[in-house]
């Protein structure tokens, strides 16, 4: 079963400063039907304007990976972390029983495209933490990239959830593959391209939840960018 979920059907908020897709219902956006997929929670692609951002906030009880797509991002958190990212770096922070952090764009003429990814954890009131980890571009271009994973296995961030999310580019005419285990669950956004997946077609800002699936079949029309989650089960 593959269900796409199609970009211009998301969630939409403008602030001024931030302008906001939601691909599961989030802040002011309410769908029942989009309430996550398994135990991913969030994806909202955010573009936020020069000098502008998110201040002081709290979370907790959340995994929370930041994937950037163009500009920078700067994190500052009531842990004494900080830093910025850009393209070709991610970063994740997990909540546990509370944090608060600010993320503002630094520059001051170029807007900041990002992805926020949140993912419940398997259990809560943990520690919190922080981490930023390298995501080259060249690397997406030679198969599938472990951006996030439950043990930090080939260098990807720790997540405390049996979840995994992938990242890879394809090239036009070019595919890819991927293996789901039995009972698992997958959802796919497309970053940017257009491509079919097991013969569905998808486009930038799409995505697709996946069930009751064992193998999945990337075929880029053009290049493409691609995030995969590999999901538990879903629970009662």
């Amino acid at each position: 079963m593959i269900i796409p979920r199609r970009s211009d059907e998301r969630g939409y908020a403008h602030h001024g400063w931030l302008e906001a897709r939601h691909s599961f219902s989030f802040a002011e956006y309410y769908d029942p039907r989009e309430m996550g997929w398994g135990a991913l929670r969030v994806i909202n692609e955010d573009r936020v304007a020069p000098g502008s951002g998110f201040g002081m906030h709290g979370h907790r009880d959340m995994e929370i990976v930041t994937y950037i797509l163009d500009g920078a991002l700067e994190h500052k958190d009531s842990l004494g972390h900080g830093g910025v990212i850009r393209r070709g770096e991610i970063q994740r922070m997990s909540a546990g029983k509370g944090i608060l952090h600010s993320e503002f764009n630094p520059s001051p003429d170029e807007a900041t495209h990002l992805l926020q990814i949140w993912i419940e954890p398997a259990q809560r009131g943990g520690s919190a933490s922080y981490e930023q980890q390298a995501l080259p571009e060249e690397a997406l271009r030679q198969g599938w990239r472990l951006v996030a994973s439950p043990d930090g296995a080939q260098g990807s961030a720790t997540i405390g959830q049996d979840a995994r999310l992938w990242a890879t580019l394809i090239g036009a005419q070019a595919g890819a593959d991927y293996t789901l285990a039995a009972g698992r669950l997958a959802y796919v956004h497309v970053v940017k391209g257009a491509l079919r997946l097991n013969g569905q077609a998808l486009a930038t800002g799409d995505g697709a939840k996946i069930a009751d699936e064992t193998r999945l079949e990337f075929m880029a029309d053009e290049e493409s960018e691609i995030l995969l989650f590999d999901l538990p089960p879903q629970t009662a």
